[in-house]
């Protein structure tokens, strides 16, 4: 394996944690230097692109009442490096708050090289299930 090979791959994984670190401690603005311009995320139901959009998704979570801290937990991260400057990835996610197991899925995440620092360019949320006193249960998402 090459040296740019190794630097992504671990570039890419100090992402995706910093993403979970971030959006739980409330740094929005944090979250959003991890985003490319016009970068897109869809959660179930919907689609933000570009750093608004992408906001109005972490401003809408921060004002539920979810009881205790909220904690994004990922695993099982595989990274495919397409080429030098572009990537794509997945993971398990599990979310933890005070009631414990909320909701678990999975995350598939486009990746790019920009200005020396790896960014996501697509992050797609996929929810597998959600504990019956989930706070973000499907009843709890708008149209």
């Amino acid at each position: 394996m090459e040296l740019w090979e190794l630097t992504a791959r671990e570039s890419i994984r100090d992402l995706v944690a910093r993403y979970n670190a971030n959006a739980d401690s409330g740094r929005f603005d944090d979250v959003l230097a991890l985003f490319a311009a016009g970068a897109a995320v869809t959660i179930p139901g919907r689609t933000a692109t570009g750093a608004d959009e992408i906001r109005s998704i972490f401003t809408a979570t921060s004002e539920r009442d979810v009881p205790g801290p909220i904690r994004h937990h990922t695993s099982t991260l595989q990274i495919d490096l397409v080429d030098e400057v572009t990537a794509t990835g997945r993971c398990y996610f599990a979310v933890l708050t005070a009631n414990g197991l909320d909701h678990w899925g999975r995350y598939v995440d486009a990746y790019a090289e920009v200005a020396g620092r790896w960014l996501f360019t697509e992050r797609r949320v996929s929810v597998d299930a959600y504990s019956p006193v989930s706070a973000f249960g499907p009843e709890t998402i708008d149209p």
